[in-house]
């Protein structure tokens, strides 16, 4: 019999998150320093949004020089978290197995998800996670 797997096995724990009052100036320093895609937006314990790399991008300049970063703040002044996160996120409780987070992040074309349990974030699971948890179990 196989035995099943749950995503609580591969999920990211130690999260780093922002505050919906934050700025996405903060959050450009945070994609930039920790290489990372997805920031889980939190009231509290609560998660409320995701901002995700590609959303960020969407009201970046990308190539802006050094003479013209402030126009790219003035820019990330014009807009808020709020305004630029996903708020109607897909949550998955952390005994979710791995083929049906795996089944809903291909069905939905999402790239991450937030684990939550008893309504608090416990982490979050990315496409990444998947593919590293199969080349783990490739036989």
């Amino acid at each position: 019999m196989k035995r099943e797997y749950f995503v609580s096995e591969i999920m990211t724990r130690n999260l780093i998150t922002l505050n919906i009052n934050d700025q996405l100036g903060d959050a450009k320093k945070i994609f930039e320093e920790k290489l990372i895609r997805h920031i889980p937006i939190v009231s509290g314990k609560a998660i409320i949004g995701m901002l995700s790399y590609v959303d960020f991008l969407k009201v970046s300049f990308p190539d802006v020089t050094l003479d013209e970063k402030n126009i790219e703040t003035y820019v990330y002044d014009m807009f808020s978290i709020e305004q630029v996160m996903t708020k109607n996120l897909f949550m998955v409780p952390p005994n979710s197995t791995i083929k049906e987070v795996g089944m809903l992040l291909a069905e939905k074309a999402f790239h991450a998800l937030p684990v939550v349990e008893d309504d608090e974030l416990v982490g979050i699971v990315t496409t990444t996670d998947l593919i590293k948890f199969l080349v783990k179990h490739m036989d």
